[in-house]
C-alpha cells in the first residue's frame, strides 16, 4: 500500500540521507561500531555536517528548525535501518528525540545558546538519564539527589541503562530536589560528563544494539551550576518528562515500523534468491502465505504510524495515543521479524545477516521508553476514566 504523507521536501531530504548512508554506513562501519560498542564521533560529526541530526534545533542555533514535523526524522530512521544500521539509528535517536528536545522546548536562552549549536553539528553528544538500579518505569522511586548549595547543586546517586551514556558530553538527568515523591520534588539538570565526581561507569554488554553504547553512570558530589537547571525552575522535572514522552514513544514506534519494513524487504530478497528442493523459497505456498501476513501487517503498521506522525505534527498526539503507538508498533515489529527470521532458516540465526541483528535489536523496543505493560496500563486507565 502506497504511503502518501511525504512531500517533495521530505523526498529530497531522503536523497541526502541515502547519500550519507552510501558514504558512511558500510558493512565495515557497522562491524566497527559493533566491535567498539559505540558509534564514533567522526560519524556523528559527519551526520551533523549532512544535516541528519539536530533537525528540531531552531535555525538560529544551527539546526533545521523542524520543531514539529517528525516526518524528517522518520525518513532518517527508515533509510538508516534499511541499511542494517540499527545502532546508528539508535544513536541519532538519543540525540534528537531524547536529549535535544528538552533544550529546544524547555531550556533557557542561555542553555540553548550554550549547547544546541554544538549538538546540531554532532560536536556535543547528549543523553537522558532517568532509570536507576532500583527504579525503572517507576520514576518516583529514584534515589539520585541534588542538594541545593550556593550557586548550584551537589548531585549524588547512580543511573543505569543509559543509552549514549559512555560517549555523552552532557546528560539531562532526572534528580530529586525535594522531599517525598510528589511531582514537584523532581527536577532536570544538565550534567557535564567532564565534571569532577562524574563517572561514566562501564559499558553494558547488551543482547542487541551492539554498536550503540549503554552505560551505568554515577555521581559523587558532582557540582552542577544553577545555569544548568532545565528551564531555570526547580520542581518541574516530572512535568517536563511527561511533556516529552509522546515524542519518545512515537520515535520508538517509527523505529519499530522501519525495522519491520526492512525485515520484509530483506526477506523478500532472500526468499527469491534462495532455493530448496529445486525451487525458490518463495515458491512454496507456506512461504507465500507467511509473506502475505507479514506484508499486510507492515502496511497496517505504516497506516497507523503515518496517522500518528500527522497527529504529532498538528500537536494532537496525546500521551495515551503515544502509548498505544509504542506498544502496538513494537509488538507487531516483533511478530514480523520473528517470522522473517524463520523464513531465512538457519541463515536467519547468523549475525552476518541483517535480519539477525534487527531481531535482537527489536527485543528492547518492548522494554525501554516505558515497558509495554506500562503502556497498556496508561491506555487502560484512560479507558476506565482514571487519571
Amino acid at each position: 500500500m502506497e504511503r502518501d504523507i511525504y512531500d517533495e521536501d521530505h523526498e529530497a531530504f531522503r536523497d541526502v540521507v541515502k547519500e550519507f548512508v552510501k558514504r558512511y554506513v558500510t558493512l565495515a562501519d557497522i562491524a566497527r561500531w559493533d566491535a567498539d560498542g559505540e558509534v564514533d564521533r567522526d560519524t556523528m560529526r559527519a551526520a551533523g555536517e549532512s544535516g541528519l541530526i539536530g533537525l528540531s534545533v531552531p535555525e538560529e542555533f544551527g539546526g533545521a528548525g523542524m520543531l514539529q514535523d517528525y516526518r524528517f526524522r522518520a525518513v532518517v530512521n527508515e533509510e538508516i535501518i534499511a541499511a542494517g544500521a540499527g545502532s546508528l539509528a539508535g544513536a541519532f535517536g538519543i540525540q534528537d528525540d531524547l536529549a535535544v528536545p528538552y533544550l529546544v522546548h524547555m531550556g533557557t536562552d542561555e542553555q540553548k545558546q550554550t549547547w544546541l549549536p554544538r549538538m546540531a553539528t554532532g560536536e556535543v553528544i547528549g543523553a537522558l538519564a532517568m532509570t536507576e538500579p532500583g527504579a525503572g518505569s517507576d520514576l518516583r522511586g529514584i534515589k539520585t539527589t541534588a542538594k541545593k548549595v550556593d550557586g548550584g547543586y551537589i548531585v549524588n546517586g547512580a543511573k543505569t541503562f543509559i543509552s549514549s551514556g559512555a560517549t555523552a558530553d552532557i546528560v539531562v538527568t532526572f534528580v530529586k530536589t525535594g522531599e517525598g515523591d510528589r511531582p514537584d520534588a523532581f527536577s532536570l539538570l544538565i550534567i557535564e560528563t567532564a565534571s569532577e565526581g562524574f563517572d561514566h561507569g562501564k559499558k553494558l554488554h547488551k543482547m542487541g544494539f551492539q554498536g550503540h553504547d549503554t552505560a551505568e553512570l554515577s555521581f559523587s558530589d558532582v557540582f552542577v551550576p544553577d545555569a544548568n537547571l532545565i528551564g531555570g525552575r526547580e520542581g518541574q522535572g516530572f512535568v517536563q518528562l511527561m511533556m516529552n514522552l509522546p515524542l519518545e514513544r512515537l520515535s520508538i514506534g517509527v523505529a519499530a515500523a522501519a525495522a519491520a519494513q526492512a525485515g520484509l524487504d530483506w526477506t523478500l530478497t532472500y526468499t527469491k534468491e534462495r532455493e530448496a528442493f529445486g525451487q525458490r523459497i518463495i515458491d512454496f505456498q507456506n512461504s507465500r502465505f507467511a509473506l502475505a501476513d507479514i506484508a499486510t501487517t507492515v502496511d497496517a503498521l505504516w497506516a497507523y504510524l503515518d496517522r500518528a506522525l500527522l497527529a504529532y505534527r498538528d500537536g494532537k498526539l496525546s500521551a495515551e495515543e503515544a502509548a498505544k503507538v509504542k506498544f502496538w508498533a513494537t509488538e507487531r515489529e516483533w511478530d514480523v521479524l520473528d517470522a522473517c527470521v524463520q523464513l531465512h532458516g538457519g541463515y536467519g540465526y547468523i549475525m552476518e545477516y541483517p535480519i539477525a541483528r534487527a531481531f535482537l535489536d527489536a527485543r528492547v523496543h518492548r522494554i525501554y521508553g516505558g515497558t509495554n505493560e506500562i503502556m497498556r496500563e496508561i491506555v487502560g486507565r484512560q479507558l476506565a476514566g482514571k487519571r
